[in-house]
């Protein structure tokens, strides 16, 4: 079971790491559910840890909708990540009407060459994500999606997650659950879904507040009972 959690400084990253976390999202701008951060944190989060870390490429929460000057910016935000040395980075484009915007993907997948590409929860925007999964499948880079199944947290939308991991079996593409998970009753999500990557944010965070530091004893529960599975 992959356990990523969000970091938004090094001491997010360290405490991440050394209570067991296997992955890092990176990210800035919590409360508007993450923004791509500053290189400077980029490259110090990379020299600071072990596992993987993953960069939130999202230059505004305006909407999952971008015109050229975004995009231009995503290319270049994608060519530092990359030269700090990441292992991944978090992205997602839908157009006006809802979809999968293939055209930012078909330009910035070859910025990204290789790095893991995770699909993040602009997924949950659309109106059929079984359609959109088929989408992403053409894509042999993008190898996870972030979701919560749609609008809703992940718990409220079993069914649809277990659909997706499902549809997605056979493919290198992973299904990662996350919004609003729990430790206390993340077990029983992943028993009923299928899925073999969690995400986690404020739930490992003091007072399960996202603008509070980790909690390195309920951060460590949960990888324990993570690792009883």
């Amino acid at each position: 079971m992959m356990l990523e959690v969000i970091a938004t400084c090094i001491d997010d990253a360290l405490t991440a790491e050394a209570n067991g976390a296997d992955r890092l999202e990176l990210i800035t701008a919590i409360t508007e559910g993450g923004l791509t951060p500053g290189i400077g944190l980029v490259r110090q989060a990379v020299r600071s840890v072990q596992i993987p870390v993953h960069v939130m490429v999202r230059p505004h929460s305006r909407s999952f909708v971008y015109d050229k000057r975004d995009l231009e910016t995503m290319a270049a935000e994608i060519e530092a990540i990359a030269d700090a040395g990441a292992a991944g980075i978090v992205v997602g484009a839908l157009t006006g009407e809802g979809r999968i915007d293939e055209a930012v993907l078909d330009a910035l997948l070859p910025k990204a060459q290789g790095l893991q590409v995770t699909f993040h929860r602009a997924f949950d925007e659309l109106e059929d994500q079984l359609e959109g999964l088929q989408t992403l499948l053409r894509y042999p880079q993008v190898t996870r999606v972030l979701t919560s199944g749609g609008p809703k947290p992940a718990p409220q939308a079993i069914p649809a997650i277990r659909r997706l991991v499902e549809a997605a079996n056979g493919s290198s593409l992973r299904i990662l659950a996350g919004n609003g998970l729990t430790p206390e009753a993340v077990v029983s999500f992943i028993q009923q879904t299928g899925v073999t990557e969690v995400h986690f944010g404020s739930a490992v965070r003091h007072g399960r507040s996202g603008l509070s530091p980790i909690d390195p004893v309920q951060l460590r529960a949960l990888s324990d009972s993570l690792l009883a599975i």
